[in-house]
């Protein structure tokens, strides 16, 4: 089956939707404490004390997730948002979900935190930044990338 022009734009935009939603949300709850979470403080302080993760760097990774999901929503800087979120997705997965092993949810005791999620993130934020916004886009309207 060949697809068509528009079917992959469609594809791309759908794509596109579903991952800027999943990181405006994650950002949200860092940023804002909305969906359940903690607020910009609380991250911060999260971050520095449990992560060794300097401050400046917690609140651009909470901030990359927040106003980067919009900008993927959009399609607008896509390639470069995309970059700064699997940056922040490697992260993750070394400093927080590796030691717990692969699964997000293993039923064992301190474990349930695995990479898996994460992984599966960087793998669509990969995509991402190799075939761009497509053409529902701002990028493609402005002609960026």
């Amino acid at each position: 089956m060949h697809l068509t022009n528009e079917q992959i734009g469609i594809s791309i935009l759908l794509l596109r939707i579903i991952l800027g939603v999943v990181f405006f949300a994650h950002g949200a709850q860092k940023v804002t404490g909305w969906f359940g979470g903690y607020g910009l403080a609380s991250t911060v302080g999260a971050f520095k004390n449990y992560m060794k993760i300097p401050a400046p760097l917690a609140f651009v990774a909470s901030f990359t997730e927040f106003i980067g999901g919009i900008f993927i929503i959009f399609g607008f800087l896509t390639r470069l948002t995309a970059l700064g979120l699997l940056i922040n997705m490697i992260v993750a997965i070394y400093k927080v979900h590796w030691k717990s092993g692969f699964f997000l949810s293993s039923g064992e005791p301190n474990k349930g935190n695995g990479f898996e999620y994460n992984m599966t993130l960087a793998v669509v934020l990969l995509t991402v930044i190799l075939t761009g916004a497509g053409q529902f886009s701002i990028d493609s309207i402005l002609r960026i990338f």
